[in-house]
């Protein structure tokens, strides 16, 4: 069995029929032997988040109706017909776009501060990067937002992503949520688009005196890495990501360049937590003396590194982590992200929740950093939304276990209305088990 923490907690998507069978009697409503009769099926919504409402979810299962209903966000806007074509002249085996704007806006927001800076140092640099998304005058392509840049004005980037609007520790203050859901072949729907956060929150403190855009650019060419996972279990998450990065690489090197040069581009595994890959990745990236690392995905991943990174003077921009811990995480100033923390997908998730009219939530969540805390959020804010706090239940598993067959009983034996499924690719095992326990998609 995995490791096991309780605690109280949240919910996932889809509707499941849990079918509770008569014990050997002619009637369903009245068990052998005579007493009280079983209980009445009940409906049970079955819910996910990022890390697992992907197609490469559905890819794991061959039975129809095994995922059927189960619903869940991704940081996600409605992505325009012309960059989902440009994503796939780059990787035409795109089946997924997660990650993908963010990834794209996290190079154009280095590549705009480096421009600004007049240099390819990070250290002097990133203090450039909130500043570029708040306030001044619009732009959502590299050419326009260049122009502004040369001219010495007051960019206000706003992506492929959404408006951006970073606060103070270097990430949106609000964002946009695809919600999707998985149908009969289990493949994920068109989504639909929640808002949660407020760009109110964004940052007012203004950035440094930037130098004469005219003066001779410092430090040589800028040069960007990526720690993507091209294996592991969040490798569905890779290649959308790396199309991003390769996409805003490409517009911009078409437009001349950063500083007057061509941008350089290394690419790199990250793995995930079960793995050193992302280290010796990593070390590789320095060695190649990278001005920024796009990554990693998971925020597992990138705790493990983001000392690393930060302390030899390069700047580190997730796409895709949405840890709380990053926060207020002692960064050195040169850790951003294009995600927005699970604050906001947590009130995303809750919303949904609670329009669903779900009272009593259990939640299955993988032990780490992105699991725990996206858990804690949810739970808070269930119960600041009026759910009793004994009406909900989280089960905080490892991901390296082979079995949940325990972990899915916790959520039997609590029976709620709804169940939120948050990990990662080790979720098709997770959702296998509560099929296999009658409080999956699949139902009993």
């Amino acid at each position: 069995m995995g490791k096991r923490k309780t605690m109280r907690a949240v919910a996932t998507v889809g509707a499941v029929l849990i079918a509770v069978a008569a014990c050997g009697s002619d009637d369903p409503e009245t068990p052998a032997g005579g007493g009280e009769p079983e209980p009445e099926q009940k409906q049970v919504k079955v819910y996910g988040s990022d890390g697992n409402t992907g197609n490469a979810l559905g890819e794991n299962f061959t039975e129809d109706g095994a995922l059927e209903g189960f619903k869940g966000t991704t940081p996600l806007t409605d992505l325009s017909e012309e960059f989902r074509t440009r994503l796939l002249a780059d990787d035409p085996a795109l089946v997924d776009f997660n990650y993908a704007a963010e990834a794209y806006d996290a190079v154009l927001l280095v590549a705009m501060a480096a421009e600004t800076a007049r240099t390819n140092d990070a250290v002097v640099f990133a203090p450039f990067v909130n500043s570029l998304t708040t306030g001044g005058e619009k732009c959502s392509d590299w050419a326009t937002c260049l122009a502004i840049v040369q001219a010495a004005g007051d960019v206000d980037y706003d992506g492929q992503s959404g408006p951006l609007a970073f606060t103070d520790a270097g990430e949106p203050a609000a964002a946009s949520f695809g919600v999707l859901t998985f149908g009969a072949d289990n493949m994920l729907g068109e989504p639909e688009f929640v808002l949660a956060g407020d760009e109110a929150n964004a940052s007012t403190t203004p950035p440094p005196a930037a130098p004469d855009p005219a003066s001779a650019p410092t430090g040589g060419p800028l040069s960007i890495g990526t720690l993507l996972p091209q294996t592991g279990s969040l490798a569905f998450l890779g290649p959308p990501e790396e199309s991003g990065v390769r996409v805003a690489i490409e517009e911009i090197n078409a437009a001349g360049g950063v500083l007057g040069q061509p941008v350089a581009l290394t690419e790199g595994d990250s793995g995930d937590t079960s793995t050193d890959t992302a280290n010796t990745t990593t070390d590789r990236l320095l060695q190649a003396n990278v001005n920024a690392i796009i990554g990693a995905a998971s925020s597992g991943v990138s705790q493990t590194v983001i000392d690393k990174i930060t302390g030899a003077g390069v700047l580190m921009f997730s796409a895709a982590n949405t840890s709380d811990i990053f926060t207020d995480y002692d960064d050195k100033g040169l850790y951003f992200r294009t995600a927005p923390p699970d604050l906001l997908q947590a009130r995303a998730l809750a919303d949904i929740l609670i329009a669903d009219g779900n009272t009593s939530v259990g939640m299955l969540a993988l032990n780490d950093p992105y699991g725990t805390g996206l858990a804690e959020n949810i739970m808070e804010n269930l119960i600041s939304d009026g759910i009793a706090e004994d009406s909900i239940l989280t089960t905080i598993y490892d991901p390296n276990a082979t079995s949940f067959r325990t972990e899915v009983a916790d959520m039997v034996e609590f029976n709620p209305d709804a169940i939120i499924v948050i990990g990662f690719d080790e979720s098709s095992i997770v959702i296998t088990e509560m099929n296999a326990q009658g409080v999956g998609p699949a139902g009993p």
